[in-house]
């Protein structure tokens, strides 16, 4: 979020500082995003417990089950967010705008960072079978 922050600060319309306000928002989408992760995570979990250990498709199963999940709560949450930014003070435009870009890159973390790390890994670890296209 800083980043994207810094590389966009000479193009933004409008002044935004980096204050508590700025912060909490980072340390809530950082609690977002994790949330994202476990939800992912413990249906990963439960469907090895139903079917076995099947490499790709524990994972591929897990994420299909709860994208509909995680993209309505993100949806909604960014339509709020974006509403609140669009009408609401310019105090509140630094924890808005660090919200909004948490939320999307939070959520798409959650799905297409962390689940692919958590293969490779098993994969290294020889858990994992190799995926063949």
């Amino acid at each position: 979020v800083l980043g994207i922050y810094s590389l966009l600060h000479k193009f933004m319309p409008f002044s935004m500082e980096i204050d508590q306000a700025f912060i909490a928002a980072i340390l809530t989408v950082i609690g977002y995003s994790l949330n994202d992760t476990v939800v992912v995570f413990d249906r990963i979990r439960e469907v090895t417990n139903e079917k076995g250990f099947r490499g790709g498709f524990n994972i591929n199963s897990a994420i299909n089950s709860t994208l509909s999940r995680t993209l309505n709560t993100s949806l909604t949450t960014l339509v709020v967010l974006i509403a609140m930014f669009a009408f609401g003070a310019d105090s509140l435009r630094g924890l808005l705008f660090s919200l909004i870009i948490g939320i999307v890159v939070g959520t798409y973390s959650s799905i297409f960072i962390a689940t692919p790390i958590m293969f490779d890994t098993l994969k290294d670890k020889g858990v994992a079978p190799d995926v063949k296209n």
